[in-house]
């Protein structure tokens, strides 16, 4: 399907025929628990959506936009890797499971993403904008030149990713020293 709009509907028991959407806007539509497994979205943008635990095997997203959407638990690790883009804005992501996905230049922006799996991710060269990092997970990460100037509550072990020229800000630094369990305070 090209070019098509889908406003206000539930996608739990009755998802449309498996195939491919291309430049599709999706708003206010409830995906909570639907099998969205082996579906193609290209150029899509997905608004206020609800994808709760929603099924991801084999499901593509090329370059797709989520604004406002809920994605708990969501495992994009179980998606298609060929031509995988994705950027989040204003989306609840705790628990995602981004475990070995490239990431690369992904932009998250206002997000929280509690207790997300960034585990072996490549994440060279994204953007974690005011977001919630609260006990996300970063791992044997790529978080080169990765930019984190504006994110909340981090923990990251710069021993056990790549973060070569990865920016940070003098009052997140904290993030990248809580395994030693310093106290630091701003003068």
């Amino acid at each position: 399907m090209d070019s098509n709009t889908f406003e206000d509907q539930i996608f739990q028991d009755k998802m449309p025929e498996k195939g491919t959407f291309n430049h599709c806007k999706f708003t206010n539509l409830d995906f909570k628990e639907a099998n969205l497994s082996e579906y193609v979205f290209s150029e899509c943008v997905f608004e206020n959506c609800d994808f709760t635990l929603a099924k991801s095997k084999q499901t593509a997203f090329m370059n797709v936009q989520f604004i406002g959407c809920k994605l708990l638990g969501f495992n994009f690790e179980s998606c298609k890797d060929f031509l995988f883009e994705v950027r989040f804005e204003n989306c609840l992501l705790n628990l995602a499971n981004f475990y070995k996905k490239k990431l690369k230049q992904s932009v998250f922006k206002n997000c929280v993403l509690k207790e997300a799996d960034f585990t072996s991710a490549n994440l060279n060269k994204a953007q974690f904008i005011d977001c919630d990092l609260l006990g996300a997970i970063f791992i044997a990460c790529n978080l080169e030149e990765c930019d984190f100037r504006s994110a909340l509550h981090f923990s990251i072990d710069p021993e056990k990713n790549q973060m070569k020229k990865a920016k940070f800000s003098l009052n997140n630094l904290e993030g990248l020293l809580q395994k030693y369990e310093l106290k630091i305070e701003l003068n």
